[in-house]
């Protein structure tokens, strides 16, 4: 072996539940909505939430998607508690922000089960299954026929 290959440590094994072995204050959780996936992590903090990198409100502009992504956070009074850091990829700004708030839920549950009843009551822990039907053969769309002709 030559001096100039360097080996690489194995990486560290998750646990099942999705807590990091390597640090044992972290939450990681994947949360989804129609084609955008959210990879979440929480760890003790003062507050910070970042997604992709930015700030979540330079990232999401629109107030009422800043409110929804802070939503569970804000309803189990951890806002100031806990530094969120979401990388998110697909889907627009509304799937991103759903995604990052579904994904924010479920690390909340593995941290702590007992909000799990809290958060299902406001509707954040059960994954939006809707998502866009696919075109189908001789359609335009997925169920928009082409014009009929009666003659």
């Amino acid at each position: 072996m030559s001096e100039s290959t360097t080996i690489k440590k194995p990486r560290t094994p998750k646990t099942d539940a999705g807590h990091d072995e390597r640090d044992t204050a972290t939450w990681r959780k994947v949360g989804r909505r129609k084609r955008a996936i959210a990879r979440v992590r929480l760890s003790p903090g003062n507050g910070s939430l970042l997604v992709n990198e930015k700030e979540y409100t330079a990232y999401f502009k629109p107030k009422d998607i800043q409110d929804a992504v802070a939503a569970p956070l804000t309803l189990v009074s951890m806002r100031s508690k806990l530094d969120v850091s979401a990388r998110v990829v697909g889907g627009g700004f509304r799937g991103q922000a759903e995604a990052v708030r579904h994904g924010i839920t479920r690390a909340l549950i593995d941290m702590d089960g007992e909000l799990k009843k809290t958060l299902r009551g406001a509707g954040y822990v059960t994954r939006d299954p809707r998502v866009k039907e696919r075109k189908k053969p001789g359609l335009k769309r997925a169920r928009r026929a082409p014009q009929w002709a009666k003659r």
